[in-house]
């Protein structure tokens, strides 16, 4: 196995076509078939599948790829270190559900630790996208949250997925509104008190489960749900019909400054907000670094949730 075989087979990935990376390439469309031909051959694993319709990635092809990736990253760090004279390239990715305070976190890292050139990747995605993103090491880190309910289901595809779940703090959930919400008064709310108001959350997309919703008491019926895909349309949907949503009660000022409260929900629920890692993996300095500033976070929370 060569760094030019995994380059080729990065560069199929990508393009998504045998065809257009053998022109990005350079290289002729048979030459870098036999290639690919000879890399699965040696590791004894179909990494694509070729259809009518092109090339499909495997779920073999799509965990090797994800180590080839780290591979040429770390070669093109050592190349830029060692010979080409200028400062390498620092790359870091995090994937994560719509939470603020891994946003801060990231803002901390680039600013303290950026230098002169960087590549950051700040993911804000589906549930299952965040598991994906960091089993193929597309992200050193993902952030979600497991709750009585999710946990049998996520814990065992992290499991499959060679993942590590680590608590960061767990919370009570909180409902989310509009200052001018007619509940907005209220020290706490019932789920009875929130039946005519709409309910808005984060849409799933293809894996629209129960399990992978990002809010709690995702199986309870309601008259009225609304499906949004980033934070400033909850805000939008908020104010405008009174919606409203559950999170931790955490940083409710990312929403909308002071326009959003955040009121204690009256339900025996908890959410346990945490990073997932690959176990096979060894975190880079920003990764540590990150992970780090998350852990500062959520110590500082502590006395303020739960």
């Amino acid at each position: 196995m060569t760094l030019q075989q995994l380059k080729y087979a990065v560069a199929i990935a990508d393009k998504g076509s045998i065809n257009e990376a053998a022109k990005y390439l350079f290289i002729s469309q048979p030459s870098l078939s036999n290639a690919i031909k000879d890399l699965e051959k040696e590791i004894k694993i179909t990494i694509f599948t070729r259809t009518n319709r092109g090339i499909q990635i495997s779920s073999e092809g799509a965990e090797f790829l994800g180590y080839a990736r780290q591979v040429l990253q770390q070669s093109e760090l050592l190349e830029q270190k060692y010979l080409s004279g200028m400062p390498a390239k620092q790359r870091f990715s995090v994937s994560t559900h719509h939470y603020l305070f891994a946003a801060n976190a990231f803002v901390d890292l680039i600013k303290e630790f950026g230098g002169e050139e960087y590549e950051f990747t700040f993911r804000e995605t589906k549930t299952y996208e965040v598991i994906d993103d960091v089993k193929n090491l597309r992200s050193e880190i993902g952030l979600i949250y497991l709750s009585d309910f999710n946990a049998p289901v996520i814990g065992k595809l992290l499991k499959e997925s060679n993942l590590v779940f680590t608590e960061l703090f767990t919370a009570k959930p909180h409902v989310f509104l509009y200052k001018h919400h007619p509940l907005a008064q209220n020290k706490t709310i019932t789920l009875e008190e929130l039946e005519d108001y709409p309910c808005v959350s984060f849409e799933q997309g293809d894996q629209n489960s129960f399990y992978f919703s990002e809010e709690v008491l995702s199986t309870r019926s309601v008259k009225k749900s609304i499906k949004v895909s980033d934070r400033a349309a909850v805000v939008n949907m908020m104010i405008g019909v009174n919606a409203y949503t559950f999170s931790t009660g955490v940083f409710p000022e990312y929403l909308h400054g002071e326009d959003i409260v955040s009121i204690p929900l009256e339900a025996d629920e908890k959410i346990c907000v945490g990073t997932i890692i690959h176990k096979d993996t060894t975190l880079t300095h920003l990764g540590e670094i990150y992970l780090e500033a998350l852990k500062r976070i959520a110590e500082n929370l502590k006395n303020k949730v739960g």
